[in-house]
């Protein structure tokens, strides 16, 4: 396996979050200087803490769509995940999101992560992989019309008992839910709400 290396600090500034728990628990993660905004470390944990007690987490397969740094689905990996996959489509993004990616493999060897960096809808278009936890956590910037499109594709490619989570700030309406997919709960964390929704009974 490809061992983790680091670009100078100059390349990312100073902005750093951590892996909350797991085999990778407290491993520091690198962030680019701009245009990424992470979800904050006491936002995953208390999120994490739900998932983990509904048992959504372990033996999962799991997609971080507008991945960032990839700390979603670089947490479900340090807490049992054995699939997942990090997605974004800009350029330094997805380079924090392969640096950080082998730095966690260093502590968990036997997970898989794959990084695309590519727009989430051509990605979802195109894959034959399915998941069984999804986080949606776009920049807040990225359209209500563009989530609604991005859930509608991401429907085909979910399992059965699979599990979405769409983070949005407080202030953005409901995401506008396909076909296939019911909302299930609304957790506010001060600026952020994660909405979670399961796929629909046939």
């Amino acid at each position: 396996m490809e061992s983790a290396w680091w670009a100078p600090a100059g390349r990312y500034g100073c902005s750093m979050t951590r892996i909350i728990a797991g085999a990778a628990g407290s491993l520091t993660l690198r962030v680019p200087k701009s245009g990424t905004r992470p979800t904050s470390d006491r936002v995953r944990e208390a999120l994490f803490s739900s998932l983990e007690a509904r048992g959504l987490v372990d033996d999962t397969a799991v997609a971080d769509l507008y991945a960032g740094t990839g700390a979603l689905g670089l947490e479900a990996a340090s807490r049992g995940a054995v699939e997942v996959v990090l997605v974004d489509r800009a350029s330094a993004a997805a380079t924090s999101c392969r640096e950080n990616a082998r730095a966690v493999q260093k502590r968990v060897p036997g997970v898989r992560i794959d990084v695309h960096a590519q727009p989430v809808l051509g990605f979802l278009r195109g894959t034959v992989r399915t998941f069984d936890l999804v986080f949606i956590d776009p920049p807040y910037d990225v359209a209500e019309s563009e989530i609604a499109d991005v859930l509608e594709a991401l429907v085909p490619r979910l399992t059965a008992e699979a599990v979405v989570v769409v983070e949005r700030s407080k202030r953005s309406p409901e995401p506008t839910w396909p076909a296939g997919l019911e909302p299930f709960s609304k957790r506010s964390y001060g600026e952020t709400i994660a909405w979670e929704a399961v796929v629909a009974a046939p």
